[in-house]
C-alpha cells in the first residue's frame, strides 16, 4: 500500500487503510480557500471517514450475525463523521470537504467491492481478464465544464463560480455522487461481489494512481496488475509522476491499496 502527496511537502488529501480481510482508498476533494466553511479542511474529512470505516470493517471475532452492505457501512460512516463537524462548519455547503471512495472486503470466501466518484477498483480473476469497477458520472459531468474552465483565469471570480455551478451537481439526480454530508449519497454507490476464489488479487486506486491507464494510457490493466506483482504500488505512482512531468500536468495525490491471497482472507 503507498499513498503520496502531489508534491513533497504538500499536505496529502488521500487516505489509504486496512484491517483483516478489508481495504479502502479515499480520494479527498475541496475548493482551495474553503476555510471559512470548513475549519477542518479535506485531508482531515478524508482521514476521519477512512479512519471510521476501517473502524466499522474490523472484523469482530464473537458477532455471528450477517454484516452490515458496505454501502451501509459507508452510510453509517458519512453520518458519523458529519456529526463530529456538523456543529462547528457549514457541512452542506457546496464547497465543504468531500471524498470519493473505494471499498474492498473478505468475508466468508466473498469479496464485495464498492466505488463512489471517480476511485477505482481492478479484480484480477483466475480466468478471464480483469473486472474494473469504476464510477464515471463525476468524469461525464465535468467534461462539460472542462473548457469553459480552461479558458478562464484559475482563482478568479469567474473560475470559482463555475466550480460552484460544476459542484451543484454533486450528490443530486443526474450528477455524480460523493460522500460528503449526506448519508444516502452511499446508495448511489457502485457495488458488488464474486467468490473469492475466482479471484487471485485486488487493486484500489484513487484518481491520482489511475491515470497511469485513464489519462495516460502508459500500460492496460493487466500490465499494470503484472507490475504491482513486479515491483510494488510504489512504481505505479513513480511511472505516473513522470509523465505528469513529461506532460505539464498538475502532479494529484496518488494511493494504490494491492490485496492479494483474498481466499485465505
Amino acid at each position: 500500500m503507498t499513498s503520496v502527496p502531489a508534491r513533497p511537502g504538500r499536505v496529502n488529501e488521500d487516505f489509504a487503510g486496512a484491517v483483516p480481510g478489508a481495504a479502502v482508498v479515499l480520494d479527498g476533494a475541496g475548493i482551495p480557500g474553503s476555510g471559512s466553511v470548513c475549519r477542518h479542511g479535506v485531508a482531515w474529512y478524508a482521514r476521519r471517514l477512512g479512519g471510521t470505516l476501517l473502524g466499522l470493517l474490523s472484523p469482530i471475532s464473537d458477532d455471528r450475525t450477517a454484516p452490515p452492505s458496505l454501502p451501509a457501512l459507508l452510510a453509517e460512516a458519512i453520518d458519523r463523521v458529519t456529526d463530529e463537524h456538523r456543529d462547528s462548519c457549514e457541512v452542506t455547503d457546496l464547497v465543504s470537504p468531500s471524498a470519493t471512495v473505494a471499498m474492498l472486503r473478505v468475508c466468508d470466501g466473498v469479496v464485495e467491492h464498492l466505488v463512489l466518484g471517480d476511485s477505482t477498483v481492478v479484480l484480477d480473476r483466475v480466468d478471464g481478464p480483469p473486472l474494473v469497477v469504476t464510477d464515471p458520472r463525476e468524469v461525464v459531468t465535468s467534461r462539460s465544464y472542462e473548457a469553459r474552465l480552461a479558458a478562464t483565469e484559475p482563482g478568479g471570480d469567474e473560475y470559482r463560480r463555475l466550480l460552484r455551478e460544476l459542484r451543484a451537481h454533486r450528490n443530486r439526480p443526474g450528477g455524480f455522487w460523493v460522500a460528503k454530508d449526506d448519508p444516502r449519497a452511499a446508495d448511489e454507490a457502485v457495488s458488488g461481489s464474486c467468490p473469492a476464489a475466482e479471484l487471485t488479487g485486488a487493486v484500489l486506486l484513487s484518481n491520482g494512481a489511475s491515470r497511469i491507464v485513464h489519462r495516460f494510457g502508459l500500460a492496460d490493466w493487466p500490465e499494470v496488475l503484472t507490475a504491482l506483482a513486479a515491483h510494488g504500488p510504489a512504481e505505479i505512482i513513480r511511472r505516473v509522476r513522470r509523465a505528469e512531468a513529461e506532460h505539464a500536468v498538475p502532479a494529484d495525490d496518488a494511493s494504490i491499496a494491492h490485496c492479494t491471497d483474498l481466499d485465505t482472507a
